[in-house]
């Protein structure tokens, strides 16, 4: 389809305060999903590939008319993360965007200095990793091991951290935008001092993260071998949740019988009674921590006149303020601000 391989002509790559977008550098897009995905998008997403750059650029618009202080790549492929995770819905597009950044800014101790470099010791404990393999509905699987932290070795927000990236960098693909994740969460080795450290506030602010404040798809949480205080992680995660991710939420116990069901055993591990040889959590952090440099530019872009400056709301601006006032209207107030 000729339609569907269409570039965007004359999109700025960052949004700024200042009026120098027609020097910002061009990037065309060019669509790499496979005409399978294409439909897919069409009928589960509401992307219609004849108009998909008029879609983009009517949320480039909406982000320069009311958020002129924000500083953002505008470019075709980041705006189409947004609009596909929220069905091409301009309003709500809009909304997950401005939630994006602000919870960069809300949460310092999280996006300050955030590169899969500053994490390595969360990465070589194989908290977190990808499975080379998708499962059966071309979906990107994330294995989360949180038994692996010691929390004496680092606190409980560089795990968060190493989290984002994960998801950073899985986002940057067009498949997994239009098919999104599933987590695979073994609680084997759970104990009171790891599960001591998840309060209230963490739970709020990862969950508005995972719900609202990120262009991805999550479609299924797995939970395997989770011990008894399991009950008391999910109580205090359980106000926070949606219904709609509740009820995608399958806890498995030990019964990997239970867990193939959802899984092929073609795209498990050994260690979960698949096929696909012993788990490498190496393979997922040597492909984040070479891309170090580029992930790091993505949060930490510069341009002549914020050199190195965290992307987000201005440092003078009070535009993030008035977003978490209730008598703001529209889009804005419905803002998350965690």
């Amino acid at each position: 389809m000729a339609e569907d391989n269409e570039t965007s002509v004359g999109s700025s790559s960052v949004s700024s305060p200042v009026d120098e977008r027609s020097a910002a550098p061009e990037e065309d897009y060019v669509c790499t999903l496979t005409p399978e995905l294409i439909l897919k998008a069409r009928e589960e997403l509401q992307e219609k590939p004849e108009w998909r750059l008029r879609d983009v650029q009517a949320l480039r618009d909406m982000i320069w008319k009311d958020y002129p202080n924000l500083r953002t790549r505008v470019d075709d492929g980041f705006l189409l993360r947004f609009l596909r995770a929220r069905k091409f819905d301009y309003d709500r597009a809009l909304q997950l965007l401005v939630n994006y950044y602000s919870c960069r800014k809300n949460w310092p101790e999280v996006f300050s200095d955030l590169r899969p470099s500053a994490i390595k010791p969360v990465l070589d404990s194989g908290f977190v990793t990808v499975l080379p393999h998708t499962d059966h509905m071309g979906r990107r699987i994330v294995c989360m091991r949180p038994g692996q932290w010691n929390p004496r070795h680092y606190p409980i927000t560089e795990n968060v951290r190493a989290m984002y990236l994960t998801l950073e960098k899985l986002v940057e693909s067009e498949e997994t935008q239009v098919n999104g994740i599933v987590l695979l969460a073994d609680y084997s080795g759970v104990g009171l001092s790891q599960a001591s450290h998840l309060g209230p506030f963490i739970a709020k602010k990862v969950t508005g993260i995972l719900q609202d404040g990120f262009p991805i798809r999550i479609k299924a949480v797995n939970v395997i071998n989770e011990p008894m205080i399991f009950k008391g992680i999910f109580a205090i995660l359980r106000p926070f949740l949606k219904e709609k991710l509740v009820k995608r939420f399958f806890l498995h116990g030990s019964d990997l019988n239970s867990l193939h069901k959802n899984f092929p055993k073609s795209t498990l591990p050994v260690e979960y009674g698949g096929t696909a040889g012993k788990l490498e959590p190496s393979t997922w952090s040597n492909i984040l921590l070479t891309s170090d440099v580029n992930m790091a530019e993505c949060f930490y872009q510069a341009n002549p006149v914020f050199d190195g400056s965290l992307q987000g709301f201005v440092e003078d601006s009070n535009e993030f303020d008035d977003l978490c006032e209730d008598s703001a209207s529209g889009v804005k107030s419905q803002l998350y601000c965690y």
